[in-house]
């Protein structure tokens, strides 16, 4: 006699290991079949099971996937997929206590009270099941399994502050989102569980936090079904929930199935809220710790001895209410809503006529909403499918491949990917249907190939939108206390374990300017640990580099080539400033003080090369007396100094201190005393930055280009950036020192007191034009007076417009060159008419064409030069104040050439010589001259 079948409920809080008992129980025998809450639960059973036994007996069955071996002995479905009539030795159901669950809550009640296994039969759920069970299932034996690890209530925490393998619950899709996109942001990124994602998707998420890519984890109540994920804190983010009717508050049973995913194995656990959710009431709190609810009093129940004779009575049986008071009738399910919908179509009711064609109605409305979409759409796609099966039997290839393709693209975002992963669960549940589809195998495999790719899709989309992959490795690795790899490219481009955290200029870490928050912090830590050997490798390649591959810039700053490493500050002396190392703290002392003494020997070596002359001067010791310290004045002056500043040193100065000094290369201008190599390009632009430190100045003036003569002058510059530049400043444009003592020696030569013109020479030197040359004048202290005349025609151009004349008067010219020519042209020096008239005119020369009988004389603008004298105290001349005027006592005007004076060059006028005024005396000096009094002091040392 064969022993009865034995019935077991196995009760308790979450993590006493259940379900892992029912596995166990489940092998011992020869066939089983399990049945889960959710297709993702039963997805991670069946590979538990393929990985104890193999795949070729283990079969899965869910809504949307079947996988069925021919030598199947276990069966892992979801409740609503378990087979029935197997006669399997073994059956079990998982979260029991889901009888009580307003949508569902019927499916498990016919499994309680139906579901037998032919030797064993277990139910795995909560306590609060524990009446309900003993007064519907009889010879129900109860085991009790306490939970393994303490489970804690740790009130509220704000999300910033939530600790590491925590899981944040959040009861819809755009919940999750929000606190995904925060933990993002502050956290490095979250994986996302939620129960519409499928399997592969669910599974990518999960194993992201499982191995610690990511180490927090957002999820809707689908983590309270038995998924086992290593979860040291669980926080709700609200406490109620839309149970799609209504927005109602949590059960505390339902807080506590979904709390107690805290904590695995031995491991403790705790829960708390954060967010906008308020703090738990202490019964509440306490009542989730003590595991003490209240027991469930009403199961969900719907008729299953279902009448196909017509889709009235099929409604009617489904309507059908419980006798017994502790089953409720479940609320209209939307199966039993699509069969009303189809009821009142005429050709479906037509076609339904006999129990076959009722029960395929049946089926056809139960195939699941995924799309979420509205009622009259999801019963239109309904009525098409059952159009199909009723009329052929199967649903037709072309019509399903359109749906399918229609579907089987991967780009768009989260939302979308999301619709089309509903849209295919559709048809992923019509191919597993057997005798829907003409080939099976074919749409099976490929609408669960779609369905991955989507999957995948999704998986990319979520990581992308809420995981900072470079923020989550290197908080694993900083936990993790190992030494992290830092990559420095060619571009300074820093990389930390492959990922970009910023930039290396010279020795300054430049952290990613994406990065905000606690990102921002965890690049810096990370970037801190693993740059330690990288500045040390750098420094030690910066201390052995050549002068040449560093330079300054005009504004103190120090490169090396195009990376900034430090800048100058003003020392004690001008000429020895210190130096400022743009160093991390990071790097360390050692590397700061090496950058700081490699760029201290860089500029100490500039300044002395580029200075060297005045250097020399500064340490001669042979320099004693005034000398000295007029070499110290020069010194100081960084090699240009105002002849005006220095008037009286200068006069004080013997003969024999002038020439020590030039023997250092000192040049006594009449405008500056300056030394010409300090005029350079290299050591200007040096002097420049240097003056700019000692001044202070927040902007440093740059130098003028290399190789102008003159320049416009700087508006908006420190009083005396002209001269440290090596220019002086002359009207609206400054003249280089050099070039103006140059143009002062040609102006020696000059009748200052009569006027002279600029000549040829003078205005090749400073390269201006006329008008230009003539305001530089005025701001050396000339006055310029313009003037206009008639153009005189070179020589050459004069000749070829001169009339033709015959032999004799050219001989005769020639024979006497004191013979003025005439005025006028002789008029038989011309062509006479008659003989023109008489050359046939076959023969006759082509007439000129006749000329004006006046034209206007091309004229030119000229100037004419004298010195403008001051009265006393009213300015200071060429030389500035107590400089002597310039020109020569004996100098004659214009070098034996009259003044080029207004009416010279008139057709009418009679040329002038040189001695049309009476001849100075030589030895008498013109007061007038601007170098008179210079003059004066050399003729008294004769």
């Amino acid at each position: 006699m064969a022993e009865p079948s034995r019935i077991t409920a196995v009760l308790g809080p979450t993590n006493t290991g259940k379900t892992h008992y029912a596995i166990e129980r489940m092998l011992g025998y020869r066939s089983g079949v399990i049945g889960l809450p959710l297709r993702l639960l039963a997805r991670e059973v069946y590979d538990k099971i393929v990985a104890a036994r193999g795949p070729s007996v283990v079969a899965l069955v869910t809504g949307e996937e079947r996988i069925v071996p021919p030598r199947t002995q276990y069966w892992v479905c979801t409740v609503e997929a378990m087979p029935e009539g197997l006669g399997a030795d073994f059956v079990a159901v998982d979260e029991i206590q889901l009888c009580a669950d307003p949508e569902r809550g019927h499916v498990f009640t016919d499994r309680l009270l139906r579901a037998r296994g032919e030797h064993e039969t277990l139910f795995m759920g909560a306590d609060t099941m524990r009446s309900a069970i003993a007064a519907l299932v009889p010879g129900v034996e109860f085991m009790h399994r306490e939970r393994m690890s303490q489970l804690s209530y740790a009130g509220s925490k704000k999300i910033s502050r939530m600790s590491a393998r925590s899981a944040i619950v959040g009861f819809s899709v755009e919940n999750v989102y929000a606190i995904a996109e925060l933990l993002r942001r502050q956290k490095g990124g979250a994986a996302v569980v939620m129960g519409a994602l499928s399997p592969r998707t669910r599974n990518a998420q999960v194993e992201m936090y499982q191995n610690g890519d990511v180490d927090f984890l957002v999820a809707t109540d689908a983590i309270g079904m038995g998924l086992n994920l290593d979860i040291d804190h669980v926080a709700f983010s609200s406490l109620s929930k839309f149970d799609g009717r209504r927005m109602r508050a949590l059960a505390p049973n339902e807080l506590a199935q979904i709390a107690g995913r805290a904590g695995r194995g031995m491991a403790h656990g705790s829960f708390g809220v954060t967010g906008e959710a308020p703090p738990l009431e202490d019964h509440v709190a306490q009542a989730i710790m003590e595991h003490r609810f209240t027991p469930i009093r009403r199961l969900q129940w719907r008729n299953p001895s279902l009448s196909f004779g017509s889709i009235d009575a099929l409604v009617s049986a489904l309507e059908q209410a419980p006798k017994d008071d502790l089953l409720t009738r479940a609320r209209e399910a939307d199966d039993l809503g699509a069969l009303k919908s189809l009821s009142s179509v005429a050709e479906v009711r037509a076609r339904a006529s006999d129990p076959a064609s009722v029960r395929l109605l049946w089926d056809v409305c139960r195939i699941p909403d995924f799309r979420g979409i509205s009622n009259a759409e999801h019963a239109g796609l309904l009525e098409a499918i059952y159009g199909f099966l009723h009329e052929g039997g199967r649903v037709p290839d072309d019509w399903l491949a359109r749906q399918v393709k229609r579907i089987d693209r991967t780009d768009g975002d989260i939302d979308a990917l999301s619709k089309r992963l509903a849209f295919i669960r559709t048809w992923t549940y019509v191919a597993q249907r057997s005798g829907w589809v003409h080939d099976e195998s074919h749409w099976r495999g490929r609408t669960r190939a779609v369905e991955d790719r989507l999957s995948d899709a999704l998986h990319e989309r979520l990581t992308q939108r809420f995981v900072d992959r470079r923020t989550s490795v290197l908080l694993r690795r900083l936990k993790q206390k190992e030494a992290m790899v830092a990559e420095v490219n060619d571009k300074g481009e820093v990389t930390v374990e492959g990922e970009f955290v910023g930039r290396l200029e010279g020795f300054r870490f430049r952290q990613d300017k994406d990065a905000t928050g606690q990102e921002a912090k965890t690049l810096r830590q990370a970037s801190a640990a693993a740059l330690a050997p990288q500045f040390n490798l750098k420094a030690d390649r910066f201390y052995n580099a050549p002068d040449t591959e560093i330079d300054f810039t005009e504004q103190g700053g120090l490169m090396w080539g195009e990376q900034a490493v430090g800048k100058l500050v003003a020392g004690a002396d001008p000429l020895k400033p210190q130096v400022m190392a743009f160093v991390d703290e990071e790097a360390g002392e050692d590397v700061a003080a090496k950058v700081q003494r490699r760029l201290q020997h860089f500029i100490d070596r500039k300044i002395a090369t580029l200075f060297e002359p005045l250097l020399n001067l500064q340490r001669d010791e042979e320099l004693t007396g005034l000398v000295r310290g007029f070499a110290f004045r020069l010194v100081e002056a960084m090699g240009l100094l105002p002849r005006g500043e220095v008037a009286q040193e200068v006069k004080d100065l013997d003969q024999d201190a002038r020439a020590s000094l030039r023997k250092h290369g000192v040049r006594f201008g009449q405008f500056t005393i300056f030394m010409p190599l300090m005029l350079k390009p290299a050591p200007t632009r040096l002097r420049l930055v240097l003056w700019s430190l000692t001044g202070g100045f927040d902007t440093f003036p740059e130098a003028p280009p290399p190789g102008l003569v003159t320049v416009p002058v700087a508006a908006d510059v420190p009083q005396g950036y002209h001269t440290m530049s090596g220019y002086r400043a002359a009207g609206t444009r400054a003249i280089r020192i050099d070039m103006l003592e140059r143009l002062a020696d040609m102006l020696r030569g000059e009748d200052s007191r009569a006027g002279f013109e600029a000549s040829a020479d003078m205005l090749s030197i400073t390269g201006m034009t006329l008008e230009q040359f003539a305001e530089l004048m005025q701001g050396l202290g000339y006055a310029a007076e313009r003037g206009e005349r008639e153009k005189v025609k070179p020589v050459d151009q004069a000749v070829k417009d001169a009339p033709a004349s015959n032999a004799e008067t050219d001989a005769a010219a020639a024979a006497d060159p004191a013979t003025d020519a005439p005025e006028h042209p002789a008029p038989e020096a011309e062509t006479p008419e008659q003989d023109t008239a008489a050359v046939p005119d076959e023969q006759a020369p082509p007439k000129a064409p006749a000329e004006p009988a006046t034209a206007e004389p091309e004229t030119e603008v000229f100037y004419t030069f004298t010195w403008a004298r001051k009265p006393a105290g009213a300015g200071r001349g060429p030389r500035g104040r107590g400089d002597k005027p310039q020109g020569r006592a004996n100098a004659k005007p214009g070098k034996g050439r009259g003044p080029k004076g207004k009416g010279k060059g008139k057709p009418d006028a009679a040329p002038k010589n040189a001695e049309a005024r009476p001849p100075r005396s030589k030895d008498r000096i013109d007061p007038d001259n601007p170098f008179a009094a210079a003059l004066m002091g050399l003729k008294d040392k004769k």
